[in-house]
């Protein structure tokens, strides 16, 4: 029952105000009238804000359903979605036994990069460290000479097999002047590599494992990466980087591809630079990261871990090797033979090394500088003189004579190759001679 109900309707078993004049009567029932009036108000007021205050819980109820299942279906598109399917790709090389064969690296379903554990599990069996060992000759302030021995880390990412070797693609910088290598695969097991070849003009190199040397425990761990489509890439699409940081061991960063096609100029520890197109991403590359992975988020390779733009003022700057431009110079590296000495070639000229150093001081471009050509070679014939500098040779940029030496090892005689030259009588101009090699037994 309403109290205040009975108190306003029967209050006539006592009349307080009765023995008041009519004009003060009249004045307490006009303020009665405007007490009840303000009582009215009030409650309709109140009503007014309830019904409000239902209205807007009953929005927040609809949009938090609503919300709720569009949030539920973007995690099903988000974390279940899966990946275009397409084929994965491997550097070819000759056939493989099946009781050899490595599996290749899965290719991630993945499409957001808050968790990369599933992208790392698939692609860690695929990354290698690579130590180098070099070795150093200085004089002391006695005269003396001496050697010292030079340990350096990199990565390295196990690009193809055949019956006998494991092939296993890196940067040229990071096994340049080896003694020894050792390669160290994802259970720590570590055998001895040789270098099967390198393209010092693009920084790569491939490395070569035999198969015998590895126990059948690390065969049955490791695996052959995934390769995925460089050409692509979009400016701002996750990325992940793999690799031998700092020499301890693999570890993995994230970011996204900053950039594509940069034209970046590095340079190597002897002075000399090269220049090339690469990938640019803001995942963290450390030293020893050279050599590693570049992933997209399917977990396939699309670059080659190259370097690190280093300044105090810049931050998440690393390059990498498009792999769309690496895949072909690793297949020739990987299938190359070297030729017989009875096919060896023979060029005919003697040269200095010119470095970035040396081009700089003597205002002459950076190559193989001249210093004596052969009568009647096929550099002589070609017209190249001395104090030219070569630039290129047979396509690719060279800034030492070990490096035209190197590719003669796989050109026979009698091959025509082309050469760019920078002739010295024509304020050393660049042009591009046809050069017969001969035969250097003859």
């Amino acid at each position: 029952m309403d109290t205040s109900n009975n108190n306003n309707n029967y209050n006539y078993y006592y009349d307080p105000n009765e023995n008041k004049s009519k004009e003060e009567k009249k004045a307490l029932k006009r303020a009665k009238r405007a007490q009840k009036q303000a009582q009215r108000r009030e409650r309709r007021q109140g009503e007014s804000f309830g019904l409000k205050l239902a209205k807007v819980a009953c929005v927040a109820l609809v949009f938090g359903l609503v919300s709720g299942s569009v949030f539920g279906m973007t995690q099903r598109y988000l974390f279940n979605g899966s990946s275009d399917g397409s084929s994965t790709k491997a550097v070819e090389a000759t056939a493989v036994s099946k009781s050899n064969q490595l599996d290749s690296t899965a290719v991630s379903t993945a499409t957001t990069v808050s968790d990369v554990s599933d992208i790392v599990d698939n692609v860690m069996p695929s990354i290698v460290a690579v130590t180098n060992v070099s070795y150093t000759e200085y004089r002391n302030i006695f005269g003396r000479t001496s050697t010292y021995e030079n340990e350096a880390a990199g990565s390295g990412i196990i690009i193809s097999q055949d019956d006998d070797y494991i092939y296993i693609a890196t940067n040229n910088h990071v096994v340049e002047g080896a003694e020894t290598l050792t390669i160290t695969f994802c259970d720590d097991a570590a055998v001895p590599a040789t270098v099967k070849g390198t393209d010092s003009s693009v920084d790569l190199a491939v490395v070569a494992v035999k198969i015998s040397d590895i126990d059948s425990d690390t065969m049955s761990k490791i695996k052959v990466a995934s390769v995925g489509e460089s050409d692509s890439l979009k400016v701002g699409e996750s990325a992940v980087v793999i690799g031998n940081a700092l020499g301890y061991g693999q570890s993995v960063t994230t970011g996204i591809i900053s950039a594509t096609e940069r034209d970046v100029t590095l340079q190597n520890d002897d002075g000399t630079t090269i220049t090339n197109t690469l990938i640019q991403t803001d995942a963290a590359v450390n030293p020893g990261n050279s050599g590693g992975a570049l992933l997209n988020i399917n977990g396939q390779v699309v670059g080659i871990v190259s370097a690190k733009y280093s300044d105090t003022a810049v931050e998440g700057m690393g390059y990498a090797i498009p792999i769309s431009t690496a895949q072909s110079i690793i297949s020739e590296l990987i299938n190359r033979q070297e030729v017989s000495a009875e096919d060896a070639s023979y060029f005919g000229i003697a040269g200095v090394d010119i470095s970035a150093t040396m081009s700089s001081y003597y205002d002459i471009p950076q190559g193989v500088y001249v210093s004596k050509v052969a009568s009647g070679s096929g550099a002589e014939i070609a017209g190249i003189s001395q104090k030219d500098v070569i630039t290129k040779f047979n396509g690719k940029s060279v800034s030492s004579m070990e490096e035209i030496s190197e590719q003669m090892k796989y050109i026979p005689a009698g091959t025509t190759i082309t050469v760019t030259v920078a002739k010295a009588d024509k304020d050393y101009e660049e042009t591009d001679v046809k050069v017969t090699l001969g035969n250097k037994m003859k």
